[in-house]
């Protein structure tokens, strides 16, 4: 089962942003083509790879909550108001499958990690490089940038 890119922007990429007080073009972009990338746009997608949409794993899941979001509380408080009230006690990272707006926020924040600067909404093949700098998995290959990228320039202006 697959999400349209157009629905996964208007109810979960662009309000999730939005309620972080970071919305941006580029940043749409940024995740439309990660989700893409990493899952064609499969929500369920659970692989060896990741978890959800945006395959993030349970390293990163945790890293980001023990590494960062526990360094910044008001962050940290919004993201939390996303995850659904019980059952992300039990198993957060089932969040990154079943909620779009959490696991968004998640994917987000490992980019908000990074040291570079967020390249520009046209900038499809410096959006293709943040993606791979950042969403860091081991079978990652030149072609994969390249699709990202090809991706971004045939979808990313309609989104």
């Amino acid at each position: 089962m697959s999400i349209i890119a157009a629905d996964l922007m208007q109810q979960a990429i662009r309000p999730t942003l939005e309620y972080l007080g970071i919305h941006s073009p580029a940043a749409e972009k940024l995740l439309l083509g990660t989700a893409a990338q990493e899952s064609g746009f499969d929500p369920f997608c659970h692989s060896d790879r990741g978890i959800g949409i945006y395959q993030i794993t349970s390293e990163q899941h945790r890293s980001i909550w023990d590494s960062y979001l526990a360094f910044i509380p008001d962050l940290a408080s919004k993201v939390r108001g996303l995850a659904s009230q019980h059952q992300f006690l039990k198993n957060p990272d089932q969040e990154l499958a079943v909620n779009l707006s959490y696991s968004t926020a998640i994917a987000w924040i490992i980019y908000l990690q990074s040291d570079h600067q967020l390249p520009a909404a046209d900038d499809a093949d410096g959006l293709s490089l943040y993606w791979k700098d950042n969403f860091k998995h081991e079978n990652d290959s030149q072609s994969n940038q390249k699709n990202f990228a090809r991706w971004i320039r045939a979808h990313g202006a309609a989104a």
